[in-house]
C-alpha cells in the first residue's frame, strides 16, 4: 500500500535520501530516484553556478520525482569576541602543527535561501524542495509554492512542527536526536529540547494534520519498517548512504564509519558553530563537544579549517567533521539503488 505522501510525490517507495552537504553530488541524488525513493540535492554549500549544472544533471538523468534542500539560517554579524575566544581555545593546536593562528582557510560558505537561488531553480521547477533551519521569507515561499513543488521542512520538536503547519508546508520531516549531520532546530537554541525519533515521530504525527517523515537513527529495513508502522508516511535516511558508491565521502571519513569508533557519536558546535552530530574525535574529546567560545556558523569553520587540512595531510581527522548518526551498522560498500530496494524490502 502507498502512503499519502508517496502518491503526493509520485514515489514508488516511502525512502527519501537525506541531503548531505559535502559528502554528495547529483549522482546519489540520481541513482536513488532512478531506484524509487526521493534523491536528494543538498545546494547550502553550492553557488549558483553549481546548482544550475547539478540540477541539469539530475533532469538529464531521471524523469523521476527529485528534492532540493536549502539551509534557511540567518547569516551572522561578526562577533569579534566570539571569533577571538575560538581562536583562543585553538591556538595550543596550531602552534602543535606550527601553524600561524593568523591564517585562515577559505570559508565553507553555507549560503542560505534568497532570491539569486529561487531564479536558479525557477528554471527547473523541481518536483520537491526541502528546507533545514525553518523556512524562508513569506515571499519566497510562496514563489517555490507557484512553481508546483512540494514542500517538506525539518522540525525537532513538536512545537516547530506546528510552526511549519500553520506557514504552509506540505509535509514534516521528524528529526529524531540519532540523526547525523546538522540539527534542524529553528525555535531554540536549546539541545536539551531534542529527543529521539521513536519519541518524537508519534507527537508530531498526533499535533499535526499533515504527513510526517522519520528520520534518525534509521539504518535498516526493520527500523524502516517500524517507523511505518507507527505511521511515518516516509522515511528519510542519510547515514546509510554515506559508504555507497556514488557518494563522495572522503577516504578518511570512510574509513571511520568502518571503523567500530563510529558508534560514539556526539552533539558539537565545534566544526560549524551549530549543534551536528558526527563521530567523536580529538576536538570533541579534548575541548568538549558544546562551546560558548565557538564562532557562530558558519564562521567557526574559518579558523578550524588550517587544522584540518594540516591534519589531514597526516591521515588524522582530528579537527574532521564526521558527520555521522547514532546508527552507522546499515552502512554497506555498494550502489545507492540496491541500498534503497535493501531499505525498503520489509514493507
Amino acid at each position: 500500500m502507498q502512503t499519502e505522501l508517496q502518491k503526493m510525490l509520485g514515489l514508488e517507495l516511502p525512502i527519501i535520501q537525506a541531503p548531505m552537504a559535502g559528502v554528495q553530488g547529483s549522482a546519489l541524488a540520481i541513482a536513488v530516484s532512478n531506484a524509487g525513493g526521493l534523491g536528494s540535492l543538498p545546494c547550502a554549500m553550492l553557488d549558483i553556478g553549481q546548482i544550475r549544472d547539478e540540477l541539469g544533471r539530475i533532469t538529464e538523468a531521471t524523469n523521476k520525482p527529485y528534492n532540493v534542500n536549502f539551509f534557511c539560517h540567518q547569516p551572522p554579524a561578526v562577533d569579534a569576541r566570539r571569533e577571538a575566544a575560538w581562536r583562543n581555545a585553538l591556538k595550543p593546536y596550531y602552534d602543535e602543527f606550527g601553524l600561524d593562528i593568523r591564517d585562515e582557510a577559505p570559508v565553507e560558505d553555507r549560503a542560505p535561501f534568497g532570491a539569486e537561488t529561487l531564479e536558479v531553480i525557477q528554471a527547473f521547477s523541481p518536483p520537491v524542495v526541502s528546507f533545514h533551519f525553518g523556512l524562508p521569507a513569506d515571499d519566497l515561499l510562496q514563489a517555490v509554492r507557484a512553481m508546483g513543488s512540494k514542500i517538506l521542512c525539518s522540525a525537532t520538536t513538536v512545537e516547530e512542527a506546528k510552526w511549519l503547519e500553520a506557514k504552509g508546508v506540505d509535509a514534516i520531516i521528524a528529526q529524531g536526536l540519532e540523526a547525523g549531520g546538522h540539527r534542524g532546530m529553528f525555535l531554540s537554541e536549546d539541545v536539551t529540547t531534542q529527543i529521539g525519533s521513536f519519541s518524537l515521530l508519534p507527537q508530531v504525527i498526533d499535533a499535526v494534520d499533515l504527513p510526517v517523515i522519520a528520520a534518525g537513527g534509521i539504518a535498516d529495513a526493520d527500523v524502516v519498517a517500524a517507523a511505518i508502522g507507527l505511521g511515518a508516511a516516509a522515511v528519510q535516511i542519510g547515514t546509510t548512504f554515506l559508504l555507497c558508491d556514488e557518494a563522495t565521502t572522503s577516504d578518511l571519513h570512510r574509513a571511520a564509519l568502518k571503523h567500530p569508533s563510529a558508534a560514539h557519536t556526539a552533539l558539537s558546535n565545534r566544526f560549524s558553530g551549530r549543534p551536528a552530530r558526527g563521530i567523536v574525535n580529538r576536538i570533541m574529546r579534548e575541548l568538549g563537544p558544546l562551546g560558548d567560545d565557538v564562532a557562530p556558523f558558519p564562521r567557526a569553520s574559518i579558523a578550524l579549517g588550517p587544522l584540518r587540512k594540516a591534519a589531514e595531510a597526516r591521515g588524522l581527522t582530528d579537527f574532521t567533521s564526521l558527520w555521522s548518526g547514532q546508527n552507522a551498522s546499515g552502512c554497506r560498500e555498494i550502489a545507492a539503488a540496491e541500498m534503497t530496494r535493501r531499505l525498503a524490502q520489509k514493507l
